[in-house]
């Protein structure tokens, strides 16, 4: 747990508290509004081979229009335009176009991309896991409250929810509103310029029902506080939040990246896990908590020996 200077209930207490996920339920108050990212991961990796007999990959990430797909290829050469990843009898997958990023444009051949998804796909499991997923992630590496699938990427926060922590927070009077932000591979993607400003973050699709854009207003009258369960949930909720900290609803699309001196006019207190180096995921944190603070939770982090990345431990910051 990571307490920040400017926290209201700061007090004496150390910045820096071990504790155990289920003590969550101990940290939110009565009446303040816990938000979720509901999203599904697809089974969205595909693997073929090339007309050679060569192993191919394709990742989705999303749909386009005219039954085309944005996708990534490995290695990249499988899908130069025109040229096919066979996933079985009568089914391929083809490249349309290259983008200036690296992605691709492709369509499905022969097959419906829902189709290759239910025969040919796999979990997508995080490029640092070195193996192919299992039975056991086909539940890990989802949330117990997933509902409609469109993500490349778990919402990594929600990881730690069971069905038995969700329904004490309930008992608890903590209230519970879910959004949907479909995360993409751009997640993993390194800051690899000197200027972190000038990172080109992946376009992710989000949707804010009136009913959290409403219950969200009614919590803020109330003297409530505004949850965060992951970095996605915050990119949507900024996103979406107008000057005076009220949410539009709707559906959108969120290129935002978040750095140290970014106001936060919808969130106040954060779930996380522990993020790669270089990371936007990191910033953002470094942002919400101070870069000191970050700092010293991560070296923290280190000698107690957590578990860092998709599967690891997490961090709450009041």
């Amino acid at each position: 747990m990571v307490r920040r200077p400017d926290s209201s209930a700061a007090g004496e207490t150390p910045p820096l508290l071990d504790a155990q996920f289920f003590d969550l339920a101990r940290l939110i108050a009565p009446g303040d509004l816990l938000v979720i990212n509901t999203t599904r991961v697809r089974h969205a990796r595909l693997v073929g081979t090339r007309p050679s007999g060569a192993p191919a990959e394709v990742l989705l990430i999303q749909p386009e229009a005219q039954g085309a797909w944005l996708a990534l290829g490995k290695p990249g050469s499988a899908l130069r335009p025109g040229k096919r990843v066979i996933l079985g009898p009568g089914a391929s997958v083809e490249a349309v176009k290259i983008l200036g990023d690296g992605s691709r444009l492709i369509r499905f051949v022969g097959i419906s991309a829902e189709a290759a998804m239910s025969q040919y796909g796999q979990l997508p499991l995080p490029p640092y896991i070195q193996r192919a997923p299992n039975e056991l992630d086909e539940t890990r590496y989802q949330t117990v409250y997933a509902q409609v699938e469109g993500s490349s990427a778990a919402p990594t926060a929600g990881l730690h929810f069971t069905p038995a922590l969700l329904g004490t927070l309930a008992s608890a009077g903590v209230l519970l509103e879910g959004l949907d932000l479909q995360v993409g591979t751009g997640t993993f993607k390194p800051v690899e310029v000197d200027d972190p400003a000038q990172h080109e973050m992946h376009p992710e699709r989000y949707e804010i029902s009136s009913q959290l854009a409403q219950r969200l207003s009614d919590v803020r009258a109330g003297g409530g506080r505004v949850w965060a369960v992951g970095t996605t949930v915050v990119r949507a909720l900024e996103s979406a939040a107008r000057p005076d900290g009220s949410l539009q609803s709707g559906t959108g699309e969120t290129r935002l990246m978040i750095l140290p001196g970014y106001r936060f006019r919808v969130v106040d207190h954060l779930i996380t896990n522990f993020h790669l180096p270089r990371s936007t995921l990191f910033m953002l944190v470094c942002a919400f908590a101070g870069r000191e603070l970050a700092l010293a939770a991560y070296r923290h982090a280190v000698a107690a020996r957590y578990r860092f990345y998709s599967y690891g431990d997490a961090m709450v910051i009041i």
